[in-house]
C-alpha cells in the first residue's frame, strides 16, 4: 500500500493544478447472499448467509478523477469453512468476514491516453486470464499503474504493471490463502478491431512470488491471441469467441513446463430464446502437479462450472465441452432483465483420456428498480475427480 500512497501523491498535485469544475458521485452498492453447499465426503453441510456494503466517493475535474471505496464482508450465518479458520468439516464457501479499501485510485483519460494509479480493478477480455472475482463477496484488486493508449480509431493497447494482488481471504488471510500477493505482474493486451471482430494479441506474466502458495509454481507467462465478434443474421445475433495462449514457468516458478490453452465459442440470441456450445482445453505437460495451464488471476467462476471444482486445474489438464440454452425477456410485469439459463458441463482431462465428471448449471434472475435477484443451482456429478456436489445460491444486489 506504501506504493500505492507514494504514485497517488506524486499525480496530485498534477490533477490539482489542471483543476476546473469539481463533480462529486457517491458508490455505494449492497449484496445479501445465501449459500447452501452439500459435499460428498464431508460429515455436514455449509450454510451461509453474508452481507457485503460497498461506500466510497468519486470525484472529478476535466480530465482528473480520484476514486475512493471502502468494503465489508459479514457472516450473519457461518455454518460454513471460510477457508481460513476452524476445521474443514463443511465445504468451504470462499467469503470470509472481512473491512478493507477496495479501491484508492487516481486516474487521468483523454480520447487518446489514459492511465490510472493506485489500487483497482483489472479485467481483460473475458476474465480468463486477469479478473476481478466479482462473484466472491470479498473480490480481488490490484496495487498498479495501468496505461490505455489508443492511437487510432479501433487501436487500443491496454499495459499494466501490478506489485501487488489484494485476494478474495481479506486482511485474516494468511498461509496458502495470503491477504495478498506480492510480484511484479505484467499484463498486456493489444487489440483490433476487423471486419470479423476484435483480435487481440496479449501476454500475462504472472510472478505469485509468495512461498507460502504453492512454492511459487503459480508464475507464468502466457502469450497469446484471441478474436471475438458479433454480427445480426436476420433477427438473430450471433457471437463468437476464439482463443489460443501458450504458457510456460517464469520467474521463480521451480517447475519446467509448458502447456496450450484453447477455446471455441459460439452463441445465438433470436430475440429471446439464447443457445450456445463451446469448447475449452486447458492442456497438461507431463501430468506433474501444477504443470498444467493455470490460471490464478482469472474470475474463475465464470469458467468450468459454478460447482467451482477446477479452479486450479488439475495436473493431467482440462477438456470442457459445454452447451447452454435459456430465455431472456426485457420486461414482464414490473420485473426488468429477467432471464432464464440452464449449462451443460462434460469435464475430461487432457492426457491420459479420463473422464473427470459433468456439471448442471441453472440461473433465474430479474431486475426491480435498483435491486438483482437471482437465484442458482450447481450440480456437480463426479466420477474419477472430486466428489458429487450441489450448492444453491439466493442473492439480492442492491446498486446507488
Amino acid at each position: 500500500m506504501t506504493r500505492t500512497l507514494m504514485i497517488l501523491l506524486a499525480l496530485a498535485p498534477a490533477g490539482a493544478a489542471h483543476a476546473q469544475d469539481v463533480t462529486l458521485k457517491p458508490l455505494g452498492e449492497a449484496r445479501l447472499r445465501y449459500e447452501t453447499v452439500e459435499q460428498d465426503g464431508l460429515p455436514l453441510d455449509a450454510d451461509a448467509l453474508t452481507l457485503r456494503v460497498r461506500a466510497g466517493v468519486e470525484t472529478k475535474a476535466g480530465r482528473w478523477s480520484a476514486l475512493v471505496e471502502g468494503q465489508g464482508s459479514l457472516a450473519i450465518a457461518d455454518d460454513y469453512f471460510d477457508g481460513l479458520g476452524g476445521a474443514a468439516t463443511r465445504p468451504l464457501v470462499a467469503d470470509p468476514d472481512n473491512i478493507a479499501l477496495a479501491r484508492a485510485q487516481l486516474r487521468y483519460a483523454s480520447p487518446a491516453f489514459a492511465v490510472t494509479a493506485g489500487r483497482q480493478r483489472l479485467a481483460y477480455d473475458d476474465e480468463r486470464f486477469v479478473g476481478s472475482v466479482g462473484f466472491r463477496q470479498n473480490g480481488q484488486s490490484f496495487d498498479a499503474v495501468r496505461a490505455e493508449i489508443t492511437p487510432a480509431k479501433g487501436v487500443k493497447a491496454d499495459i499494466a504493471y501490478a506489485w501487488s494482488v489484494r485476494t478474495i481471504w481479506g486482511i485474516d488471510g494468511v498461509g496458502a490463502r495470503p491477504h495478498a500477493v506480492s510480484g511484479d505482474n505484467v499484463f498486456a493486451n493489444l487489440g483490433v478491431a476487423t471486419p470479423v471482430g476484435k483480435v487481440a494479441a496479449f501476454a500475462y506474466l504472472v510472478d505469485q512470488d509468495e512461498a507460502a502458495v504453492q512454492g511459487f509454481r503459480m508464475s507464468s507467462q502466457s502469450y497469446g491471441v484471441r478474436l471475438e465478434g458479433t454480427r445480426p443474421v436476420g433477427k438473430a445475433k450471433i457471437t463468437w469467441q476464439l482463443s489460443y495462449a501458450r504458457q510456460s514457468d517464469w520467474h521463480r516458478n521451480p517447475n519446467d513446463y509448458a502447456a496450450d490453452y484453447s477455446l471455441a465459442d459460439v452463441a445465438v440470441d433470436f430475440g429471446g430464446p439464447r443457445v450456445g456450445a463451446g469448447y475449452e482445453i486447458l492442456g497438461a505437460d507431463n501430468g506433474g502437479a501444477l504443470t498444467s495451464f493455470q490460471t490464478p488471476l482469472a474470475t474463475g467462476f465464470k469458467f468450468q462450472g459454478w460447482a467451482d471444482k477446477f479452479l486450479t486445474t488439475p495436473p493431467d489438464g482440462m477438456r470442457d465441452l459445454y452447451a447452454s440454452a435459456g430465455w431472456g425477456w426485457k420486461a414482464v410485469g414490473p420485473l426488468n432483465a429477467v432471464t432464464l439459463q440452464a449449462v451443460y458441463h462434460n469435464y475430461r482431462s487432457d492426457r491420459a483420456s479420463r473422464a473427470y465428471g459433468d456439471e448442471i448449471d441453472l440461473l433465474a434472475s430479474a431486475k426491480l428498480g435498483k435491486v438483482t435477484a437471482s437465484a442458482r443451482y450447481a450440480h456437480y456429478d463426479a466420477d474419477t475427480f472430486a466428489t458429487d456436489t450441489d450448492k444453491f445460491w439466493l442473492q439480492l444486489d442492491w446498486t446507488l
